[in-house]
Formats: C-alpha cells, structure tokens, sequence
C-alpha cells in the first residue's frame, strides 16, 4: 500500500510548527505539495521541511511551487520538474514528477496546481495527463496525480481528469473530503486521482489534531491509500 497526501501549504505563510504535526500524524509515503515556498532560499526551506517531516525532496523546482517529498519506506527512482505552458499574463505553472517504488510496485506521482483562470486549467490538466501518463508507461508505473483543481467536482477539469483517472475519494470516501477553507471547509477542491488498474483503499482527511489542521495553511490535506488491485 502506498499513503500519498496531497497538501497546499500556502508557502509556509502560516503555523509552520502545525504543519510539521500534522504532516508527522498523516505518515504519508509520498507528500504533493502545492504553494511550496518559491521565494528567497525556496530550496533551503523545502529541505529544511523535509527533514523536519522525516522526509526527503523528491522533485520539483522553483516555477510553480509544487513538490514532491519520499517517506524513508519508498525508493525513489527519479524525479525531476515540468514547466507547463506559459500563458501570457498567467502564473507560469508546472509539475512536480516522482517515480516512487514501494515492496516491488512502482507509481509515477505528479503533484500539479492548476489555475484559478479555467480555460488555463483545462490546458494545463490535457498537458499533465499526456506527461504523467508517457512517465508511468516508460518506468512500468501506475499514475498518480495529487492536484489543487480549483474547482469543484462536476466542473469541466474535474470531470476530465476524472474520466481518466479514478477519483479516490468519491471511489473509496473517508469522511466528507471538502478541503477550503481550512477553519470552515466548504468545498471539495483539492484532489487525488489514481490510474484505473489501482485499488483505492480510502481517501479523505488527515487524521490529525483539529487546531494543528486549522492553524498549519488555508486548505486541508487529502490523504489516499492505494495499492495494486
């Protein structure tokens, strides 16, 4: 089984003591970050973080502020950063891709944050897809995509990624799933998808102390247990 979680940490603006917490209570095998820090020392502080998790940087760079982090049970194969399409007058998006392997089984991890402009979101997901899925099929992996959709399931990007992919919450749901806003979550915004050959054992919130989760950033994680079916 593979524990991933899908995080938008606000660059770290917040509790960031309460974020360790709540990152230490999920145990996640592999960590999709969203927000990452981008700033002055954004690599120091992604790898201070990763060490404070008990974790270690698995990709991602600068542009688009995603990562991926690799619990000490996974091996990581490789990992690297895709800048997405610019679109003028946008934030310049992109992908973070690991190739994690876990008791034999390999997946290929992306971790994307879309944006709030929707034919941006559309574009962007078609482009994620083609390179998740060209990833999983060149390391004989099985897809998994942890994403800041920004919007709301039955909305045109959701649906296509879930006609693609399996949307491990409404498969196997652990509790209600919304993530936004932290302190009120009102909507279902942050997401895991899993590949069709995948079995999702459960997917919902972190289980971790209530003010740590409302304290640590502006959304709540999305945790998913998936293993081969």
């Amino acid at each position: 089984m593979l524990r991933v979680a899908a995080y938008n940490i606000r660059s770290l603006r917040d509790d960031r003591d309460a974020l360790v917490r709540v990152v230490r209570a999920v145990r996640p095998d592999v960590l999709c970050l969203q927000e990452a820090p981008r700033g002055p020392a954004w690599r120091r502080r992604r790898e201070a973080l990763a060490h404070d998790t008990g974790m270690t940087v698995a990709a991602g760079g600068r542009v688009g502020g995603v990562s991926i982090l690799a619990g000490p049970d996974v091996r990581v194969v490789r990992g690297r950063g895709d800048r997405l399409r610019w679109i003028p007058g946008l934030e310049w998006r992109a992908l973070a891709l690991a190739v994690v392997e876990k008791q034999g089984v390999r997946f290929a991890v992306g971790s994307a944050h879309l944006d709030l402009v929707p034919r941006a979101r559309l574009r962007h997901a078609a482009q994620i897809v083609e390179i998740l899925d060209a990833a999983a099929r060149t390391s004989g992996a099985s897809a998994v995509l942890a994403v800041d959709v920004n919007e709301r399931p039955g909305e045109p990007v959701w649906t296509y990624l879930a006609d693609r992919y399996i949307d491990a919450h409404a498969r196997s749901p652990r509790g209600e799933g919304r993530t936004f806003p932290a302190r009120n979550p009102t909507m279902r915004i942050d997401a895991i998808f899993a590949d069709p050959g995948l079995a999702v054992l459960a997917c919902g919130g972190a289980e971790a102390a209530r003010q740590d989760l409302r304290d640590a950033s502006d959304h709540l994680p999305v945790v998913a247990d998936i293993a081969p079916a």
